[in-house]
């Protein structure tokens, strides 16, 4: 194979978020690739093969892409470009889908998948995320429903999310009602805290905007003018799906998202939220976003390991 180069022109804060600190950026480009990359000024020099030159700068422009959105850079969302750039997917899915807001920056979706359900939320009433863990199903959607307090499109932002997986049942823990229920939403809290801030969470927090419950305390509810999640919705029985799906008052939207191959209630067949999918699938207003394994954006070995657990049960009888 012949060895050639290519020259990308980038602004200095694309050659910045290319590059990375220390070069990390562009190590993990190079070892994806089998490329050289160099920064010349004024953008990136790439050097090897055509096919590796040619992955190497789709994954440069999706990084310059994100950019230029105004969000920020990190070794997931490289890693994402590079999964793009092998496959070719997404390559314009970024642009223009940034949340202009977040304590540090817009917020853009990281591969094409995310890309999708952002769009959902954006134009449906119910949306399914559904797929496995580290896909940014639950951050997307607590992303979005957080600009959409911030801006005044709504006036709760109500989390709920069933309690189920250590096996304890709420009344047994110790505390009041949030001290009992923000160990199982410390995924919640944290990504709330990473796009508004500590302070401004607080402060909304205190005034009842930001509502978190368990879904028994959904019931006889009428929630208006909200944006409701339902994270871990795979634990949720069949019952309580379709009871927390009819809180929907005027003026809210809301988002389910779990991951149906991690259901922990002792009868796997009661989880509602495969069943919801199955029955509203194609229900005007409502749009399902589906997650693989190769969507994950935490650690790498993330993938491998959902992978590893995907083709274990794709050979155990049904």
């Amino acid at each position: 194979m012949s060895t050639a180069e290519a020259f990308v022109a980038l602004s200095d804060a694309g050659v910045r978020a290319v590059s990375g600190p220390h070069s990390r950026h562009a190590a993990l480009i190079e070892d994806a690739f089998s490329v050289l990359m160099e920064t010349p000024g004024g953008g990136v020099r790439l050097k090897g093969d055509t096919k590796g030159r040619e992955n190497a700068l789709r994954a440069v422009d999706l990084i310059a892409r994100r950019v230029e959105t105004g969000a920020g850079v990190d070794e997931s969302d490289v890693r994402a470009a590079i999964s793009q750039a092998r496959t070719g997917a997404g390559a314009h899915a970024n642009q223009g889908s940034a949340l202009p807001m977040g304590r540090r920056g817009a917020i853009a979706p990281k591969t094409a998948a995310q890309a999708r359900y952002l769009e959902s939320l954006s134009q449906c009433e119910l949306v399914f995320g559904a797929g496995p863990a580290g896909t940014g199903k639950t951050f997307v959607a607590v992303a979005y429903g957080a600009s959409l307090l911030m801006r005044g499109e709504v006036e709760r932002l109500v989390v709920t999310r069933p309690a189920v997986e250590a096996g304890e049942r709420l009344g047994f823990l110790p505390g009041d009602l949030n001290e009992k229920v923000d160990p199982y939403l410390a995924p919640i809290w944290e990504a709330l805290s990473d796009i508004m801030g500590g302070e401004a969470l607080r402060r909304r927090r205190d005034r009842g905007e930001i509502e978190v419950a368990p879904i028994a305390f959904m019931r006889g509810r009428t929630l208006s003018h909200a944006f409701i999640i339902v994270d871990e919705a795979q634990n949720t029985s069949r019952l309580q799906m379709k009871m927390v799906l009819t809180r929907l008052g005027e003026g809210s939207r809301m988002a389910v998202t779990g991951d149906p191959s991690q259901v922990d209630l002792m009868n796997h067949n009661d989880s509602g939220l495969s069943h919801a999918i199955s029955i509203l699938e194609g229900v005007k207003g409502v749009a399902v976003s589906r997650f693989e394994a190769s969507d994950v954006v935490r650690h790498p070995m993330v993938e491998r390991i959902v992978k590893a657990y995907d083709a274990d049960a794709a050979k155990r009888p049904r």
